[in-house]
């Protein structure tokens, strides 16, 4: 076997050359990418019988990769959009190795025709007040691991982040005595490396505090029970564990499928709600384009168009006279 037919020594090169040499991608974009692959690579090695490290190119046919996007949607249940990011991955890595080995383009010509699925865009998940009291009312502050759960959720409740900006958030990130602009803070390290500034509520400053005292500023904000950084699985599951129990007191949040994310559109939400300008909404938020942030302005609609129902009048009933019921028939069977 040739070694440029293995993929292994390609799919290294990939994500530590191409992606981090070459283009520069931003950590959250190779740890997208890398995690896309983790999953995808056992599958492809099951399926064509045999160990990871024997995987050929070849292995990763155009139909093999058609039948691992269907597991995912169906067996693992994620979205059309993590299905479309793992699909991005496997043809930005199609495309590299065609490039750099012409024996491969009539390969990547099959793997790039599988294309993406267009993805419903409905009203952003968000929890109302009663949820997020029942949820922040979950953890157990008596013990280190419980308030440390507790200040994450406030924080993220706080400051609107994404889970990857929570969980690499270091000390130094954080002003809690004010010396900035007078008011507590933290500088946020967003997508792009774009960076930006938010207020903390003085109940969130005093729970930091609390959190990291007698910690080197070096540190990351928040740990695991090991005492190592928390990854963006270990907050997704907590969240997770604190809804499943918070679901006891307010049933209405195990009807919905809550994330960090959920809690960042929770942020937006109660934001619009207080008044707060859909602009300092996106600078808040860390969105580039003020159309990304619109879609909070949709909650905001359909908030108002409930409160209209609630004082509606009541209309009279009114009969249509009509003669052409044959046309009315058809349209009702079509």
């Amino acid at each position: 076997m040739e070694k440029h037919e293995l993929l292994g020594p390609w799919i290294r090169r990939f994500l530590l050359e191409y992606l981090i040499r070459e283009r520069n991608m931003s950590p959250n974009t190779q740890h997208s990418y890398r995690d896309a692959l983790r999953v995808l690579l056992p599958f492809i090695a099951m399926r064509a019988g045999k160990e990871l490290d024997c995987l050929q190119v070849g292995d990763m046919s155009a139909d093999a990769v058609r039948s691992f996007l269907k597991y995912i949607e169906e067996q693992r249940k994620v979205s059309i959009q993590t299905r479309n990011q793992r699909l991005a991955a496997i043809h930005s890595l199609a495309r590299f190795i065609a490039e750099l080995s012409p024996q491969h383009i009539a390969w990547y010509g099959e793997i790039r025709t599988i294309p993406f699925k267009r993805a419903s865009h409905g009203l952003v998940p968000y929890l109302e007040k009663a949820e997020i009291n029942a949820l922040l009312d979950v953890p157990d502050c008596s013990t280190s691991s419980g308030h440390r759960n507790f200040v994450l959720l406030l924080f993220l409740y706080n400051s609107g982040t994404r889970a990857s900006e929570a969980t690499s958030l270091r000390i130094t990130d954080l002003d809690l005595e004010a010396r900035l602009h007078g008011t507590a803070s933290v500088c946020i390290k967003g997508k792009g490396g774009k960076v930006r500034r938010c207020p903390l509520w003085k109940k969130t400053a005093e729970e930091l505090a609390r959190l990291i005292a007698g910690r080197p500023e070096k540190d990351m904000v928040f740990l695991n029970r090991h005492g190592e950084p928390l990854t963006r699985f270990g907050l997704y599951a907590m969240v997770r564990e604190c809804v499943a129990q918070a679901g006891k007191r307010e049933p209405s949040l195990l009807s919905k499928r809550v994330s960090p994310h959920t809690l960042r559109h929770t942020t937006a939400t109660h934001l619009l709600r207080a008044g707060v300008d859909i602009n300092t909404i996106r600078s808040w938020l860390g969105h580039v384009s003020l159309d990304t942030t619109q879609i909070y302005a949709e909650v905001d609609l359909e908030m108002k168009a409930r409160a209209l129902q609630k004082c509606d009048i009541v209309d009279r009933k009114t009969t249509l006279v009509t003669g052409h019921r044959g046309l009315m028939d058809f349209l009702e069977k079509i």
